[in-house]
């Protein structure tokens, strides 16, 4: 399986710099996988596709402002910190530009000392290990001096902080935002639930690994970093209820995906489960939980393209994607969705 495979021609003004004013606004391409039929609604027509019995699993996590900028101490030459994953109490990998600027011992300052930090270690691929020094809560720091780190496509300044979180948001912990959920408002999930449907409620914490660009020309050759996620006793009892009764599992999102297909049994049964997950998903993959799939369109290459080809096929998935850009939908995070049913 070759990465070129993957690929496909989008050209730049598709890529959406700004969300929508209102969520569920956003266009919908509905995509039959038995039949290759395509549809064009809005996010809001979704519900038309769920039934009484389905459940949706959504993924809870929270986008902190991992975005720090500094200076080095001694210097005062300009250093940006990106929070990667939290190791210890005051300690995180991170990814630190310019690296040659932050080896072992260098000390950088955010918010004129506010926050200190000082490199211990280099890890995996150059990340540094800084272990932070401040007075008060961590967290309300890092809200004053953080910065939401949207993905290097996206070049408009964001207004507003919460239009890069899902409104389900609850648990810190992510560098990107799960997408595929931005679309969502509390009145369609109020309406889903009143129709029958039920949701479930699941934690994967992104990390900037499921957006690495893969490099590797044979596909099976990348490296998946790893993710923390939870399913708690409530959720895994939903969808193994619906499971049982013959409805559906409508996952939003990739990252919903990989948390539920990443702790299912071969029979489809998901048990209450925490911890990491480098599961990587690719054409060939037998899913064995997930039925559907709310999406967004994705980069080419990416890893995001390969699991979605993995639920409809690599021809099916190319050519929606063609007919997306023919009919001028916006792509990727703040673009609009898919859903594969």
């Amino acid at each position: 399986m070759k990465l070129s495979d993957f690929n496909y021609e989008l050209p730049e003004e598709l890529i959406a710099q700004d969300p929508l004013e209102k969520r569920d606004n956003s266009r919908l391409m509905v995509l039959h996988r038995d039949t290759g039929e395509i549809e064009h609604k809005h996010f809001y027509d979704v519900i038309d596709y769920f039934n009484a019995g389905d459940c949706l699993v959504i993924n809870n996590t929270k986008v902190i402002p991992a975005r720090l900028m500094g200076v080095k101490e001694g210097t005062g030459a300009s250093i940006e910190v990106l929070l990667l994953k939290r190791k210890e109490e005051k300690v995180w990998e991170t990814l630190v530009k310019p690296g040659k600027k932050a080896r072992v011992g260098a000390r950088i300052s955010f918010g004129d000392g506010l926050l200190i930090g000082e490199v211990i270690d280099v890890v995996e691929e150059g990340n540094r290990l800084i272990r932070f020094e401040y007075q008060g809560i961590f967290e309300e720091i890092l809200d004053q001096l953080g910065q939401m780190p949207l993905p290097p496509y996206i070049t408009h300044q964001l207004q507003d902080k919460n239009r890069y979180q899902t409104v389900y948001a609850k648990y810190d912990g992510s560098a990107a935002a799960p997408t595929a959920g931005l679309h969502f408002t509390e009145e369609l999930l109020q309406r889903i639930e009143a129709k029958g449907i039920r949701i479930a409620r699941v934690t994967l914490h992104v990390g900037l690994g499921t957006f690495r660009p893969v490099k590797e020309e044979n596909v099976l050759d990348h490296h998946m970093h790893s993710e923390f996620y939870m399913v708690d006793e409530e959720a895994a009892q939903i969808i193994n209820e619906t499971k049982a009764a013959g409805g559906r599992v409508i996952s939003v999102g990739t990252t919903s995906t990989r948390t539920i297909e990443s702790v299912a049994e071969k029979n489809g049964h998901v048990p209450a489960s925490s911890g990491w997950t480098d599961i990587f998903i690719y054409p060939g993959y037998e899913f064995k939980t997930v039925d559907c799939l709310i999406t967004n369109f994705h980069l080419p290459e990416s890893t995001l393209i390969m699991l979605v080809s993995a639920l409809a096929d690599r021809e099916t998935i190319l050519h929606a994607y063609e007919t997306a850009v023919q009919e001028q939908y916006r792509f990727f995070s703040f673009g609009d969705a898919m859903l594969i049913v």
